[in-house]
């Protein structure tokens, strides 16, 4: 027989996983709609527009969006073609094996269009008073 407790920390995780799961569900949809990016694409932009060169290894990269190497690259692939443009591949200089992407000025007109939009819909979402009681109950929970 299972605690209460257990079963509460689970319906917790649960609650907080389906309301997250909510929240991307609405990014990805505006971003597909209005800049055709997927919420991954989104997020390789933002890692790559914190870097002052905006650049970054694959490999590092992979790690920060949480893709396997396979699926980045494919990801990669696709916003580099001439139909999104938004990145370019560099081979590294010092380790020939190392492949660096960069956002291009076009990709980063684009994510800063996209970047305003996920903005907007997240304090749409966050601020709704249904959202701010879900929360509060659960914080109570604990």
């Amino acid at each position: 027989m299972h605690n209460n407790n257990t079963i509460e920390l689970l319906n917790i995780w649960l609650s907080l996983t389906k309301l997250q799961s909510n929240i991307n569900d609405e990014l990805e949809r505006a971003l597909q709609e209005n800049y055709s990016l997927s919420l991954n694409e989104f997020l390789v932009l933002y890692f790559l527009s914190q870097t002052e060169e905006k650049k970054l290894r694959l490999q590092h990269l992979q790690e920060m969006v949480g893709l396997s190497q396979s699926a980045l690259s494919r990801l990669v692939v696709r916003m580099e073609a001439k139909s999104c443009g938004a990145l370019r591949r560099h081979i590294c200089e010092d380790d020939r094996r190392g492949i660096y992407t960069s956002m291009t000025d076009f990709g980063e007109k684009k994510f800063d269009r996209a970047l305003e939009t996920f903005n907007q819909i997240l304090e749409s979402v966050l601020s709704k008073d249904e959202l701010k009681q879900k929360l509060q109950s659960l914080i109570e929970k604990i």
